[in-house]
């Protein structure tokens, strides 16, 4: 899983709905370009989960609103992938711990690495300062202070960790819709709201501020 440039790789499988908020890796991309000094691959690859392409790239991207059921194939792939070293965003697009798209996602999971292996992570992990320094833990999004989704503030994300490295980072708080707008538009909020995304990826990448 080596490549000279970062790639904003997109799991595609093949129950549910992959191809969420389609404009949120430009966007993240854009912050990479602006923040950080990393080589950037400029355009999404969309990799499908059962093929073996998926291990060209360290980081990938998975999310949905519906059913997530992996097929033999891609639960093969999945686990040899977060096994070997690779780095898998799961951000679940209803904002909703007991919806279709967490429950089956945290399903098969536990299929595939044991009931035990998705863990809330403590907002002191490292990825909380890899690059920016969000001392309270994982940012809110607007869905969820909005009341949207379970009407929930979810105030922690859950990992699967491999070899004291974090392999699977799962949210429920919709970051992909959170960050799914033209970058151009960033002039106009406050503060950056995809400050996050940068430090998921650094991590990922095992880049140190």
């Amino acid at each position: 899983m080596q490549s000279a440039k970062f790639t904003f790789a997109r799991l595609k499988y093949n129950s549910g709905d992959w191809d969420t908020d389609q404009r949120m890796p430009s966007n993240l991309l854009n912050s990479l370009l602006e923040y950080t000094t990393i080589p950037l691959d400029p355009e999404e690859k969309i990799v499908d989960l059962s093929s073996n392409d998926l291990f060209k790239y360290p980081f990938c991207y998975l999310s949905g609103h519906k059913l997530v059921q992996f097929s033999q194939q891609e639960a093969h792939n999945f686990k040899q992938y977060v096994n070997n070293g690779g780095f898998v965003f799961v951000d679940d697009c209803n904002h909703d711990i007991d919806g279709l798209f967490a429950k089956s996602f945290e399903t098969q999971m536990s299929n595939l690495f044991g009931a035990q292996a998705l863990k809330k992570i403590a907002n002191t992990h490292p990825i909380y300062s890899s690059f920016f320094k969000f001392e309270k833990g994982p940012p809110p999004t607007s869905f969820e202070l909005n009341g949207w989704g379970d009407d929930l503030i979810h105030d922690y994300l859950k990992a699967i960790t491999i070899n004291g490295r974090i392999g699977v980072l799962y949210s429920n708080k919709d970051y992909g819709c959170e960050w799914d707008y033209d970058f151009k538009n960033k002039r106009f909020l406050a503060e950056d709201n995809t400050k996050f995304g940068v430090n998921i990826i650094l991590y990922a990448m095992g880049i140190n501020a």
